[in-house]
């Protein structure tokens, strides 16, 4: 019994075989906080987005604004039979049944000018912006002639002018459109769409744009987060947006135009030209005003980096860099019949998990670059001095240390790019792959099965 546990321990301790079976195991091991580590990556950037929500819910959420639209009523005339019974005979009467149109403009000019700043609460930050926009325009003839509805059942007197926006918290002013030479205040209806309603009482003498184009001016400056949008109702839809924000995101169903385009460390001018025949939609609805927010278009107002996104990337390597660092001790242990303890491979493997803790920590105080530096030099430094007091050799504790700083270095070249980085990453682990089977060549793999 002794001969064979003696046999036993020799095999575990001379067999390459062993050592590479305990290595698998340990790395499996290690999965098991590497895991915990990117659970703690995920609730750390859900957390963050809870209390940019909270903060841009307060401040007032992403606006998108569409107006100024004429309501304006009219009749529809409905034959209605009543059965008398004096006369036992059906009386034919003409019932009026009212009906609703809405006009969009024929010139719609929109100038914005977005002034952005930033709000923090502890350590997390969002970008909340103040809008001050003035629309104005032209309402040319209505056209009732697809309806066959005559002037006199057309109910001027009645007409409104309205706004939609998808945020009435962040509205700063009492919104007002000059109609004319009338100055009108919009209300709120109550609703529970997506986009509210301001609305205006009765306007004056409006049945004047049959004769004539019929000018509108309106300003109204709102308090917004994330984004600012605007839908394209004008027969031709201009819009000029100017802003301190350095890195917009030009968003929705058109681009700016190239020509006009500027964008620099101090800000950003931009400007949208948008035709009737560029939508899916005419100038006009009856009965039914639709949600016409999937055509709106504008600028997205965003922190350009974001940490946890990064450090998510970068954990996504974790196997590798555990794997490749064990690896190498592996080999070196091989060659060298070095005798290395299972318990210095698990405390290497954990200094290598570590680095991620480091990382997301340190990066939620500095940038992800400064994290990513103090972070992996930290690991390095301390895997580098334990290796020295177990290899005892200094030129494989510089074999440790240029593979560690090779690899995290190629990491964060990958983390960096975008575009290139699973070309990057392919070429990387396939000079990776050939230095281990161009160092390993030499190994006597049969040598202790």
């Amino acid at each position: 019994m002794t001969s064979q546990k003696q046999k036993i321990g020799n095999w575990f301790r001379n067999s390459i075989s062993a050592k590479m079976l305990m290595v698998g195991f340990l790395i499996l091991i290690l999965l098991i906080p590497l895991g915990f580590v990117k659970d703690l990556i995920r609730e750390r950037g859900f957390r963050q987005t809870e209390v940019i929500e909270e903060i841009n819910t307060k401040w007032g959420n992403q606006v998108v604004l569409n107006g100024p639209i004429l309501k304006v009523p009219y009749h529809v005339y409905v034959e209605e039979k009543v059965f008398d019974e004096k006369t036992k005979t059906f009386l034919t009467s003409q019932k009026p049944e009212r009906h609703v149109a809405y006009f969009f403009p024929w010139d719609l000019e929109i100038n914005s000018n977005v002034k952005t700043q930033p709000l923090e609460r502890g350590i997390y930050e969002s970008v909340v912006y103040n809008a001050k926009t003035q629309i104005k325009g032209k309402f040319a003839k209505l056209n009732f002639s697809v309806k066959e509805i005559a002037d006199e059942n057309i109910l001027w007197d009645k007409a409104t002018v309205l706004f939609k926006t998808s945020n009435l918290k962040g509205i700063r002013n009492t919104v007002k459109v000059k109609i004319g030479k009338e100055e009108y205040a919009l209300k709120p209806k109550f609703d529970n769409t997506y986009m509210n309603t301001l609305e205006s009482g009765f306007l004056n003498e409006i049945a004047t744009i049959q004769n004539e184009p019929l000018s509108f001016l309106s300003t109204i400056d709102i308090n917004g987060s994330s984004s600012l949008q605007f839908i394209p109702i004008g027969k031709e839809t201009r819009v000029f947006m100017k802003s301190n924000w350095h890195s917009p995101s030009f968003n929705g169903n058109y681009l700016p135009e190239t020509e006009g385009k500027k964008i620099s460390p101090s800000g950003f001018e931009a400007q949208w030209k948008v035709l009737e025949t560029n939508r899916r939609f005419g100038q006009y609805f009856f009965d039914n005003l639709p949600n016409l927010s999937d055509f709106s278009f504008g600028t997205e107002f965003m922190v350009p980096v974001d940490d946890y996104q990064k450090t998510e990337r970068t954990s996504k390597y974790g196997l590798m860099i555990i794997g490749l660092t064990l690896l190498v001790f592996l080999l070196i242990q091989i060659s060298s019949k070095i005798a290395i303890h299972p318990f210095q491979y698990l405390m290497i493997g954990l200094a290598l998990v570590m680095f991620y803790t480091l990382l997301i920590s340190i990066s939620e105080h500095q940038n992800y670059l400064f994290a990513y530096l103090i972070s992996g030099a930290a690991v390095v430094a301390l895997i580098t001095t334990y290796s020295r007091s177990i290899l005892k050799n200094s030129k494989f504790t510089l074999l440790v240390l240029g593979s560690m700083f090779s690899l995290y270095t190629f990491i964060f070249v990958i983390i960096q790019l975008e575009d290139y980085a699973l070309l990057v990453g392919s070429i990387g682990l396939f000079v990776i792959l050939g230095t281990i089977m161009f160092t390993s060549r030499k190994i006597d793999w049969s040598g202790a099965q």
